[in-house]
């Protein structure tokens, strides 16, 4: 089976594990959780680029071979008289590899998207380097490390890495050549993003044009009265709300708006639109068709994944009320497409993606 660095990191940073990376922080358990999604992939989408520059592998190597048991020995650390020498440690190994720029340009992304001080993004990435690394020998094995494997290793992730990416953390990175490695899918995923923030800005000025429109009229109201209750009418005929369609056993989630954004309605969707295209995968030829709509779902998960921090304890309780029950399902029918001949190799970085987002809203 193919290797997936980012799933193995996540299966390490287990919903405990980040509860106690929050506490030794002194950070938000939830904003903890949404800067690890966005800090992962980034991470690696870096240490790919640092393996194609020429003597870069070999320093990669080198730094690998020096945290051999560092997974074994990380939760030892927390929270103990070893935790500022960890997170030094790690910055340090992040200094030497990506360079102050980058390592700056990366603590500043997830500073943002995350909601947390430029300080604890970069400590938090000084916590996370060692997993990172460690995870990598782990793969390789110590005995068998070379410039050559280690390359080789990061290379086949580009896919992974791009999968995990979260849109609105993808965009944040676009100018700094830390997603250079990865290629066209990143371009177009910080593209996408751009773009959904382009559409959505030019909503909101025709919101305002036709508000300002509407207030100079105000003084003659009678005169303007009939027209414009018939153009109501129209507006609310064509734009209705369509009948929401629940599929059985994924029930109605209470409103949970937050920036605009219904929270509840979003994951319901998201989970039935979900179920429905899982469904209808039998081939190959089926796959390949349904990995837009994957994408998409993808994309809608991540987008509420990065607004759970917003969230009050309560809020997210209930979410995760809803979403805990249906997991075992889902992972189910995942496994089942997966187990689909020649299914794997089209769908399973984007159905590992997803398997973390949607692991995010347990939580």
């Amino acid at each position: 089976m193919a290797v997936n660095l980012v799933s193995l990191i996540m299966q390490f940073l287990t919903p405990d594990m980040i509860g106690r990376i929050a506490s030794a922080l002194g950070l938000d358990r939830n904003n903890t959780q949404t800067a690890i999604g966005a800090a992962i992939p980034g991470l690696l989408a870096g240490l790919s680029g640092v393996a194609a520059q020429p003597g870069g592998a070999q320093k990669l190597v080198d730094t690998v071979r020096q945290q051999t048991g560092a997974l074994g020995s990380f939760a030892n650390m927390l929270g103990a008289s070893g935790q500022s020498s960890l997170i030094e440690k790690g910055s340090q190994i992040l200094s030497s590899l990506l360079g102050g720029r980058d390592q700056t340009a990366l603590a500043g992304a997830v500073s943002k998207y995350a909601g947390l001080g430029q300080n604890a993004s970069g400590s938090l990435l000084g916590m996370l380097a060692p997993i990172v690394m460690g995870t990598i020998g782990q793969q390789q094995g110590t005995r068998s490390l070379d410039a050559g494997g280690i390359a080789s290793l990061l290379s086949s992730q580009k896919d992974n890495i791009v999968a995990a990416l979260p849109a609105g953390f993808a965009n944040l990175l676009g100018g700094t050549g830390l997603l250079d490695s990865l290629g066209g899918a990143a371009r177009t995923a910080t593209a996408a993003a751009g773009q959904t923030a382009r559409v959505t800005a030019s909503a909101a000025r025709a919101i305002g044009d036709t508000g300002q429109r509407a207030a100079s009229v105000s003084r003659n109201w009678l005169y303007w009265l009939i027209p414009l209750l018939a153009i109501l009418a129209l507006l609310i005929y064509f734009f209705r709300p369509a009948e929401q369609v629940v599929q059985p056993g994924v029930p109605t989630i209470p409103s949970l708006t937050v920036g605009g954004l219904d929270l509840g309605k979003q994951v319901t969707d998201s989970i039935t639109n979900l179920r429905t295209t899982l469904t209808g995968i039998t081939d190959a030829a089926s796959a390949q068709a349904a990995l837009p709509k994957l994408r998409e779902v993808t994309a809608q998960i991540d987008r509420v994944d990065g607004l759970l921090g917003q969230l009050s304890p309560e809020q997210r309780k209930v979410l995760a009320g809803v979403v805990n029950p249906l997991m075992p399902s889902l992972n189910q029918l995942f496994d089942k497409v997966l187990a689909i001949p020649g299914v794997a190799e089209l769908l399973k970085p984007t159905i590992d993606a997803l398997r973390a987002k949607l692991t995010l809203l347990t939580a």
